[in-house]
């Protein structure tokens, strides 16, 4: 699966894009400020229904134009249409799956899975667990297909007994029958997530193996509650203190992925560029586990692939895209700078963005 098509209208400074991807490797290159992440944030846009760069998507619509489109294709028999259109004045995307207009946004996730690696990737390393969270459900969401309803039970539940912790006074029948359906859903999402981890961590291992070999490194699942009681124990007895802070302190809500180098935090421990090959090797493994559980493939968005990262890791990092059957968008502000990382037949497309005289963007294609 990959993309064959994709046209995108008012998207920040970009003129009218229409991009025909001739490769599983693209290399897109230009100045800085000229439009590259742009093209790498519609993407994300049309796939995940968010910006990695804003919170709020009208930013993206360009100043003067009342709304945004952004099209794709995507490869297969049949093969798969995308569209997603956001309008200035209202905060609901229209969104479309093989021209149904009333698709939802997690069919637009799973059609289309997508990885980026970028600047803010560091956050799996240094950032809150709410991060590692997401990336953790990510993969299990594209290989246990009975998790996304079991979340939402889940979510419905927690949000349910937080409420009834911040009225005050609350009666403890009612109380009990949400604690019972968050122990009940909560226990199930462990049960998927434990599942997933297990087997997402050799694949996990093998990869950064072959990136930077870290013999001191470890990776493990944190379920969010202590791990000796069920779920139902500890909701119940936390019931006093959570009334105290106004919310439920323990459950599948605080999991965590802890990444630790010798006891300690890998983040306090590893250098910029060793940091930035594990959280690739973290990316790499979701695709590469992918693709041997489901047979299905990722779409990479690489910002500043050349960024400190020297021309082994880069040759090692471009190896191992090449060896996945995945399609890679990857940003570079000197096209040189990737020139010897692939190996000798591999197929690259190199496009170029270039501003024009009326201070937009324009894609060229230098293939």
């Amino acid at each position: 699966m990959s993309l064959t098509l994709l046209n995108f209208h008012a998207v920040r400074n970009l003129q009218p894009v229409e991009m025909t991807p001739s490769s599983r490797i693209n290399v897109i290159s230009g100045a800085n400020g000229s439009g590259k992440t742009s093209l790498l944030e519609g993407i994300h846009i049309l796939g995940m229904g968010r910006s990695f760069r804003t919170r709020q998507l009208k930013h993206v619509i360009q100043m003067d134009q009342p709304y945004m489109t952004l099209y794709g294709r995507l490869s297969g028999e049949p093969e798969v249409t995308l569209g997603v259109r956001r309008l200035r004045a209202q905060r609901e995307l229209e969104l479309r799956l093989k021209g149904d207009k009333n698709a939802r946004l997690a069919e637009l996730v799973e059609a289309m899975p997508l990885q980026l690696i970028n600047p803010d990737a560091f956050r799996l390393l240094e950032g809150s667990p709410a991060g590692r969270r997401e990336f953790l459900d990510w993969g299990v969401f594209h290989v246990k297909h009975d998790f996304l309803a079991i979340w939402k039970h889940t979510r419905r539940a927690l949000k349910h007994r937080n409420a009834l912790l911040r009225r005050g006074r609350i009666h403890p029948q009612e109380i009990a029958v949400w604690e019972h359906e968050l122990a009940v859903w909560g226990e199930q999402m462990d049960t998927l997530r434990r599942d997933w981890f297990s087997s997402f961590l050799p694949v996990f291992e093998e990869t950064l193996k072959v990136l930077l070999p870290l013999p001191g490194l470890s990776l493990h699942y944190a379920r969010g509650w202590d791990k000796e009681k069920s779920l139902a124990a500890v909701l119940h007895d936390s019931r006093p203190t959570d009334q105290q802070m106004g919310f439920t302190q323990q459950g599948p809500q605080r999991a965590d992925l802890r990444i630790r180098i010798n006891k300690q935090p890998a983040v306090e421990v590893l250098s910029r560029g060793q940091q930035k090959l594990v959280v690739s090797a973290l990316k790499l493994a979701q695709g590469r586990f992918l693709e041997r559980t489901a047979q299905r493939h990722c779409i990479y968005l690489i910002d500043d692939l050349p960024a400190e990262l020297d021309e082994q890791n880069r040759q090692q990092f471009c190896g191992l895209l090449e060896d996945m059957q995945c399609q890679a968008f990857i940003t570079s502000v000197e096209p040189s700078a990737l020139k010897n990382a692939w190996r000798t037949g591999t197929s690259v497309a190199m496009f170029h963005v270039k501003h024009t005289k009326e201070g937009f963007s324009d894609l060229l294609s230098d293939s």
